[in-house]
């Protein structure tokens, strides 16, 4: 297809830049920990020098992006859009009900400018990690640096409007949204008044008609939409039957060209349903788990770059190529011929149980029938 008539976007999962990846960074936050068994973030870079070898301090900050960096210059991506599961803020106000608490220090925010992040989408369970103050510190600090926010706010009016990124031809709007089942409080829910995120209670009818109503309000003829859902739990395959009623119904209502599901730790299927794109779960791209032994039938290390081409006429999928990589060392390298094979093979097994098909891989690179025909 013209250029003319296509725009191609880079999504990932969950991007994880707080503990060991903060502690490696030039301005490493203070290192102290909430957690039962770990005390220090230094603790994470330790577990995964015991793993990986030595991992260098005070790196430079397009260091974690590695490999992808290439990867980004080789696709031409028009908007880039990851999870950012990180609050970026010096706040000391540790979320007390929480075991886990992930926070980046707001002088290390060019490890996201440095990478071309367009977007961030903040409707997860960790944005809140260092309670509303941090999550007002993650909002400036990213809008100062010029990167657009979805699914998080000072406020619910926020917390729901969509990021606005200008594309060839037009807009592109992605929304963001939080749901129970990722384990997000609904106590986290942004209010009136309030900030804090985009929070529903579950993937229903009713849920869907309120993000429908939301983005009728906002869209402009000719504009391109996202909904980014953080959704389910970290490990397993399986997508339930409501979740999939969910974002069938945006689609066919909203009307909505793009589901972008995370909170998985590992890529699960893709649907192709009516020629729209439904990601059920990106997988984690970046975080600090190196080391961390438990669930290696899923191979956490592996992840994958999503680059859908979508038609800008009819918002419909042209083509959608998934480059594999692997964390090493809290760096991410192209993935070796037989991790994305295996990659491909487990693509292919869950993208047939939705009726769409990775249809292997060639030079390293996975892709997927963007017909949705098996």
């Amino acid at each position: 297809m013209s250029s003319r008539t296509s725009v191609t976007l880079f999504l990932s999962g969950d991007v994880m830049l707080g503990r060991g990846i903060d502690q490696i960074l030039p301005h490493p936050s203070d290192p102290r920990l909430f957690e039962p068994c770990v005390r220090s973030a230094v603790e994470y870079v330790q577990l995964a020098e015991r793993a990986s070898g030595s991992i260098p301090r005070r790196v430079k900050f397009d260091y974690v992006w590695g490999d992808a960096t290439g990867v980004w210059s080789l696709h031409k991506p028009d908007a880039r859009i990851i999870n950012l599961e990180t609050a970026i803020t010096a706040s000391q106000d540790a979320a007390p009900d929480k075991d886990i608490h992930y926070r980046m220090h707001p002088a290390n925010v060019p490890c996201l400018t440095t990478a071309g992040i367009d977007c961030c989408v903040l409707a997860n369970n960790h944005v809140l990690d260092w309670g509303r103050r941090g999550l007002e510190d993650t909002l400036s600090v990213l809008h100062a640096a010029g990167i657009r926010t979805a699914g998080a706010g000072r406020n619910e009016a926020e917390a729901s409007s969509p990021a606005v990124i200008a594309i060839p031809h037009g807009r592109l709007l992605v929304y963001g949204l939080a749901l129970a089942s990722s384990g997000v409080p609904e106590a986290w829910g942004a209010t009136a008044a309030g900030a804090g995120v985009n929070w529903l209670a579950d993937p229903s009818t009713r849920c869907a008609q309120a993000v429908r109503q939301r983005i009728e309000r906002d869209r402009r003829a000719g504009d391109l939409v996202v909904v980014s859902v953080h959704w389910g739990g970290n490990w397993g395959y399986g997508i339930s039957r409501s979740e999939r009623e969910f974002a069938h119904h945006l689609i066919d209502s909203a009307p909505v060209d793009l589901v972008h599901g995370h909170s998985s730790h590992h890529p699960k299927g893709i649907e192709v349903y009516r020629g729209k794109t439904v990601l059920y779960g990106c997988g984690d791209l970046l975080n600090d788990y190196e080391g961390i032994e438990g669930y290696e039938s899923f191979r956490p290390e592996l992840a994958l770059m999503y680059f859908p081409v979508i038609d800008t006429r009819s918002g419909e999928l042209a083509a959608l190529t998934l480059v594999p990589v692997r964390t090493r060392r809290f760096r991410l390298q192209r993935a070796s011929a037989e991790e994305t094979a295996w990659l491909a093979a487990m693509m292919d097994r869950e993208c047939r149980r939705l009726g769409a098909c990775a249809v292997g891989h060639r030079d390293g690179v996975l892709v997927v029938d963007s017909a949705g025909r098996c």
